[in-house]
């Protein structure tokens, strides 16, 4: 009896989407953008990214007042949400996927506590008189910090609709939590200095102060000379605190327990405003709002963000050559990673998986490329 023909081979596992078991070291030069999801229109920009916990979530704040949610694992659009009457920024997932708070940009201040799986709202947290700059989740359990131009800094809980605490201080425009979530820095731009509390002790004075304005030249802002952070981040092992600004100089690497600055790391060229985003600190203008363009990889090594002129993200690695610079200890890019088609005008590592998302008037997905070599500078 003939036999028949053999039957095929098992297709090809699907791709990983970033293999968690690789070092960085070993696929942090090989990032490509591999997919390029377009907004509904041309003009619209976005302001703001987030991965969910689990990393499997990336959504995005836009100035067309939606909210688009991706599958970061399956590379695909899921859902558009509607905020038209409120606006949205600042959009971060809870620790539950299916919810987030964001900020609002038109109408009131107020914060909203959005469940995506209906688009309904499951909160709201008002008290700020002016733009929320900043809205830093707790890592480590429902509680978050929201910043305002109206000069306050409050602490909430999704759980009630009223402020826990609030810090009344000169331009607290940014903050972070760091991984152990019990120390928040809270950066001051008009005194040029990052305040350090216990999570603790929210009412009690800061555990320290540090004074960036011998490392950070102020820049000028609608007739002031206040400096234009645009975002503060403590790297994954809690030693290092990154201020990425949008001055010529570049970020500022410092020391998370003492402030020290460990090295600024300067872009390969001159920051065009083209690109650059509007800071929390900047006179209100046409310029987008953003949420910095840089960050930490998932271990604390190194620092990807924009270029300042071009498309092309870099790369810098804070265990590198520092190089003395006149006054200035500096670190410069190790490679750049290209890219042909949209702007890093906002970064962000996925922390559970090697793979990131930037974005500007598209959002891209990157994964390491195992056919293609670091490419430098």
């Amino acid at each position: 009896m003939a036999q028949g023909p053999p039957p095929p081979p098992p297709p090809p596992p699907p791709p990983t989407n970033g293999d968690r078991t690789q070092k960085t070291s070993d696929i942090i030069g090989t990032l490509r953008p591999t997919k390029l999801f377009k907004l509904s229109k041309p003009d619209t920009y976005v302001t703001s990214l987030d991965f969910d916990d689990e990393g499997q979530l990336l959504i995005a704040a836009c100035s067309d007042d939606s909210l688009q949610l991706y599958s970061a694992r399956d590379g695909a659009h899921q859902k558009t949400l509607l905020s038209q009457k409120y606006g949205c920024h600042l959009a971060r997932f809870s620790h539950h996927s299916q919810t987030v708070i964001y900020a609002s940009t038109k109408g009131e201040d107020a914060i909203r506590y959005l469940s995506t799986h209906d688009n309904s709202y499951i909160r709201y947290f008002r008290g700020h008189s002016s733009p929320v700059t900043d809205l830093a989740p707790s890592p480590k359990d429902d509680t978050f910090l929201s910043c305002s131009a109206d000069n306050t800094v409050r602490l909430w809980n999704l759980k009630s609709q009223y402020a826990q605490a609030r810090l009344n201080l000169a331009t607290p425009y940014l903050a972070a939590y760091d991984p152990s979530a019990t120390v928040i820095a809270i950066a001051s731009a008009s005194t040029s200095s990052i305040l350090l509390y216990d999570i603790r002790n929210f009412d009690k004075p800061p555990f320290a102060t540090f004074d960036m304005l011998p490392y950070d030249p102020p820049m000028a802002s609608g007739g002031k000379s206040i400096p234009e952070w645009t975002k503060l981040e403590f790297s994954n092992d809690g030693k290092s605190l990154l201020v990425t600004t949008n001055h010529s100089q570049g970020h500022l690497l410092l020391d998370a327990f003492n402030g020290e600055l460990k090295a600024q790391l300067p872009r390969p060229y001159q920051p065009t405003w083209g690109i650059l985003r509007s800071a929390p600190s900047a006179a209100p203008s046409k310029t987008p709002l953003g949420q910095g363009d840089t960050s930490f990889s998932a271990d604390g090594r190194y620092v990807i963000g924009g270029s300042g002129a071009d498309r092309d993200l870099v790369v810098w690695d804070t265990q590198g050559r520092i190089s003395k610079e006149g006054e200035k200890k500096v670190i410069r890019p190790m490679c750049s990673l290209p890219c042909d088609r949209g702007k890093g005008a906002v970064v962000l590592w996925n922390h559970r998986f090697n793979m990131m998302a930037t974005a500007d008037t598209e959002v891209i997905m990157w994964l390491p490329d195992e056919h293609v070599g670091m490419k430098p500078l």
